[in-house]
């Protein structure tokens, strides 16, 4: 059994309403969607997207990666020898994080039918359920209570509230949204690096007076500035998610290592997929640090690969992979199910992922 091909193309699904965050505005999602076909007929799937203003990845360089360096690391090797093809995916170029986890993801789906079992079974097989919050976009108060009471109707009762966007409005966000859902709703909030430390405080101390009752804020202060990050935690009676600070064990080490966060967010684009999001998952084990999983905007085909990895791994306690919930259609068929906040995992070999609904993938020469 060998690799004989690799096809990257362009994965399209509209949104149900612009996703707006601090850090960027987008309409649809355009995703990079790599097949990785060996001689005897199977084919492994993996997606990637160009966040820019995160990852540092853009479609350009995304497929440049890919072509230059990953594709050709991985071409006539045994998709069975897992450990040694993840190796040489991460060996091949540095940086790239969205290309490896693309190529990462198209891997293990791939050992995964080789082996005719789920990669959540691969990966310890823990549990077949878990459910995850929604996000809503920053915008106006009286918006985002909207959209709020939207997302209950749709079966969500865990939100996630975009903040950042002129901050002497995010208090008067989320006590209009918490009006409008009431007392029992958990909320979360992510500030996507807009805040200073001693504004980040100030702000969460004011949230807490206000008995806003926020569960947990994601990455409030910028993403290099982990003295800033542990000054939020230290002093803010809300706790602190690690989320943009952390790309790789090594970034994830040093936050638990310096206590600059409660809590890490995994997100396998940036850390370069399931392979290094197992090595996280392995140091906050130890140290007795809870981990949510969360995903960029990507369709069902890479989120479907987060599920099976919190499905497997217990110190995942939280979950943020809503980006087939944003999306007004599904373009992937097979993988996980997703109703409301409840996502059921596939027992399929692999990721259980069997294609695309026809016209939602563009295939590059």
């Amino acid at each position: 059994m060998k690799i004989t091909e690799v096809h990257l193309g362009i994965l399209s699904a509209p949104l149900r309403t612009p996703f707006v965050t601090a850090l960027r505005r987008v309409e649809k999602i355009e995703d990079l969607v790599v097949a990785v076909v060996t001689d005897d007929g199977q084919t492994g799937f993996g997606e990637a997207p160009p966040t820019g203003v995160i990852t540092g990845d853009t479609m350009g360089g995304i497929v440049g990666a890919l072509k230059g360096h990953i594709i050709p690391a991985i071409m006539g090797r045994d998709p069975r020898d897992l450990e040694d093809l993840l190796e040489r995916v991460d060996r091949s170029v540095v940086h790239n994080s969205s290309a490896k986890a693309a190529a990462d993801i198209a891997l293990y789906d791939l050992a995964g039918k080789a082996w005719e079992i789920p990669v959540w079974r691969m990966l310890g097989g823990n549990r077949t359920q878990i459910q995850t919050d929604l996000t809503i976009s920053v915008n106006d108060p009286d918006l985002m209570a909207n959209d709020a009471l939207l997302a209950l109707d749709r079966g969500f009762d865990t939100l996630k509230l975009k903040v950042g966007i002129a901050p002497s409005l995010d208090v008067e966000r989320l006590t209009e949204v918490r009006q409008a859902v009431g007392p029992q709703i958990k909320i979360r909030i992510d500030a996507n690096q807009a805040w200073n430390p001693k504004q980040a405080v100030r702000l969460l101390d004011r949230m807490a007076e206000e008995g806003l009752g926020i569960e947990l804020c994601e990455q409030p202060v910028k993403a290099e500035d982990i003295d800033g990050l542990r000054y939020v935690t230290e002093n803010s009676p809300v706790p602190v998610l690690a989320d943009e600070s952390v790309f790789s064990p090594r970034d994830a080490l040093k936050i638990i290592e310096t206590h600059a966060a409660d809590f890490i967010n995994i997100k396998l684009m940036k850390c370069g997929g399931i392979r290094n999001a197992l090595r996280i998952c392995d140091l906050a084990q130890m140290e007795g640090i809870e981990c949510m999983i969360g995903c960029m905007l990507e369709t069902k085909l890479s989120v479907n690969a987060a599920v099976e990895l919190a499905c497997a791994r217990n110190v995942i306690t939280r979950a943020d992979l809503d980006g087939p919930g944003l999306c007004s259609m599904d373009p992937v068929l097979g993988g996980a199910e997703f109703n409301g906040k409840n996502i059921t995992v596939s027992d399929k070999p692999g990721l259980g992922i069997d294609g695309f609904r026809d016209g939602c993938v563009q295939w590059l020469e």
